[in-house]
């Protein structure tokens, strides 16, 4: 079906990678606490606006790591050089440390409802990092080129122990999620160019970090349990797949596409924009939403709050 998506929907799936590149660079630095403004966001990551602050250079940043692995995943290696080269590209601006790896332990703390911290993991230490990468890089390259696993399972041993190593300063999420899109892309799973699997990771942001604290346990000892990892992953790249086969195949006429338009408004817990609901409906004309919106309106069921690039959209 992928393949066959690529012939029949060229138009939708460019219109989609477009969306997901926006989506990619957004929420996987919003897992690590990075914002932007919705107004700065797609220039920064479509147009040619200069970044004014650390966070706006990150969401740049992420988004060139994402060009490099869109436009160059056949031939990349995975080497400990790449991994650099990610972290790098990722973190944008001239941060000191950028594509070094880490020169001091960073161990992993959790901070309670109370503000009490505790060690949630301790990562491989500075001194045995280099080391460890190393072995990383090489042991999957074997297993893959010799099919000894499932692509899939291989590709998520691989980000798992990446961020048990936890190889930098800072930016090992960001990191980790640039080698899963590259790592499927080069076993023929392209589902990343069109659907943001970052934005998939943040709506189940707390999953992911239960699942990856259950994984991670013991796995100093070699005393840990994977399936709770690996069914989380997978069910990533399932949903992934879902939905692109929803936005892909969904060839309804306007009136599909205005009662699609008008759920989502309707389920809405906080007031949206026009763009919100074109980036979630990237295949929907933007004069059919603007439309959809004015009728709903005038039957009083949301209303407009603001002018201009601040106006949004309410429930009534």
């Amino acid at each position: 079906m992928q393949k066959m998506w690529n012939k029949v929907r060229p138009e939708t799936l460019s219109k989609l990678k477009e969306s997901a590149i926006v989506q990619s660079s957004e929420s996987s630095n919003r897992i690590e606490g990075v914002e932007v403004d919705k107004d700065r966001l797609i220039p920064l990551v479509l147009g040619n606006t200069k970044p004014k602050d650390r966070p706006e250079e990150e969401i740049q940043g992420y988004k060139k790591a994402l060009d490099f692995i869109h436009q160059n995943f056949e031939k990349i290696e995975v080497t400990p050089k790449l991994i650099k080269k990610l972290h790098k590209l990722a973190q944008g601006g001239m941060i000191s440390d950028t594509g070094q790896w880490k020169k001091r332990n960073n161990d992993i703390i959790e901070i309670d409802e109370k503000g009490d911290r505790s060690t949630r993991f301790v990562p491989v230490s500075a001194a045995k990092t280099p080391k460890a990468i190393e072995q990383l890089c090489l042991g999957y390259n074997d297993v893959i080129n010799n099919s000894e696993l499932p692509e899939l399972i291989c590709i998520a041993n691989f980000i798992l122990d990446f961020l048990c190593i936890h190889p930098f300063r800072d930016g090992n999420g960001r990191v980790s999620r640039l080698l899963t899109l590259l790592l499927l892309y080069q076993q023929g799973y392209e589902v990343g160019k069109y659907i943001s699997l970052e934005k998939l990771i943040e709506d189940s942001k707390e999953d992911y970090y239960q699942t990856l604290y259950e994984a991670s346990t013991g796995w100093h000892e070699q005393d840990f349990n994977l399936l709770s990892w690996w069914n989380y992953f997978l069910r990533i790249i399932k949903d992934s797949y879902q939905e692109l086969k929803d936005r892909v195949e969904f060839t309804g006429g306007s009136d599909n596409q205005s009662s699609l338009i008008k759920q989502t408004a309707l389920a809405s817990l906080q007031d949206f924009s026009i763009t919100d609901l074109c980036n979630l409906h990237p295949t929907i004309d933007r004069d059919l939403i603007k439309k959809v919106l004015s009728k709903m309106k005038k039957e009083n069921l949301i209303e407009l709050v603001g002018r201009g690039r601040a106006a949004k959209w309410r429930l009534i």
